[in-house]
């Protein structure tokens, strides 16, 4: 892409913020649980939403009119509009308080906290930073940093880089076989339109990939389901995960992780053995 990639113009958005009041409803923890493959169950008021499952919430209904190219909103509004045509959810961390529950009147509030213009090996590169702060009547329950890098578009010579070899130490893993189902059914619970979630021709063509991008956020919900699994009845109270590498939905991966005292390191490996996404979590009794 040509645009110039102003840094001082971007930084003006810096301090941007927003708002979305919600009542946490019984439903959307239903249709997570059937997109994860978990059992039915009977929720009532006062049921607490899961570690992550807050996306399912707090969505902004952006009109067709409103969306880039890309399937995302536009930018230039709430986010500084980066002319970079590639987006990636490059990680986040968490800090956990008392839990979200259904029948809880929330509000959320988010803010762009940093923006940074950098220049990578394949090109330039922009880091946005929001942070995401639910309450409960004041009471913060859920803090939130979104770490989204943008990108130049991929070139023809272009080649990417090899991601490091995953750890060997694992604990416990679980192998995943992803599909364009279970993508569609994410990018519906969430409102997401990023179209390299569900339009393959896009991503080939436009994005350079070779299959559907399995989403970021969704890998690392399963890494902590998986952990939250192999530590029955205790809670977690922070979170955090980097993407390495993308996964696809031609390809399995694996989902692996180890514990230490009250620690949890989990990580995705791709069908080559190379990482894909590293996280770490923090535990509670």
């Amino acid at each position: 892409m040509s645009q110039n990639l102003d840094a001082d113009h971007l930084k003006q958005w810096i301090g941007n913020t927003e708002f979305i009041e919600e009542t946490i409803a019984a439903e959307p923890l239903h249709r997570m649980g059937a997109m994860l493959d978990r059992a039915p169950k009977v929720i009532d008021i006062g049921e607490p939403v899961p570690p992550l499952w807050h996306w399912a919430y707090f969505l902004t209904p952006i009109r067709a009119c409103e969306l880039g190219r890309d399937g995302h909103a536009a930018r230039g509004d709430f986010m500084p509009p980066v002319p970079l045509p590639r987006r990636m959810w490059a990680g986040g961390r968490f800090t956990f308080g008392k839990a979200l529950k259904v029948g809880d009147h929330a509000r959320k509030q988010s803010k762009v906290r940093d923006v940074i213009v950098k220049q990578g090996r394949s090109g330039r590169l922009c880091f946005v930073e929001v942070e995401h702060c639910i309450f409960v009547e004041g009471e913060l329950r859920i803090s939130e940093i979104h770490n989204i890098v943008y990108r130049d578009a991929k070139t023809t010579s272009e080649k990417d880089a090899q991601p490091p070899a995953a750890p060997l130490d694992a604990q416990w893993s679980r192998e995943v076989i992803p599909n364009s189902t279970l993508l569609f059914r994410y990018s519906a619970l969430t409102f997401n339109g990023h179209r390299i979630h569900y339009d393959l021709d896009f991503c080939r063509n436009e994005e350079g990939y070779p299959g559907l991008v399995f989403h970021g956020p969704l890998t690392a919900t399963l890494l902590l389901e998986l952990a939250l699994e192999k530590n029955p009845g205790r809670q977690i109270s922070t979170y955090e995960f980097r993407a390495i590498s993308p996964l696809f939905d031609n390809a399995l991966f694996t989902l692996s992780g180890r514990m230490q005292d009250d620690h949890a390191s989990m990580w995705a490996i791709n069908a080559d053995g190379r990482l894909a996404m590293k996280s770490k979590a923090d535990f509670t009794d």
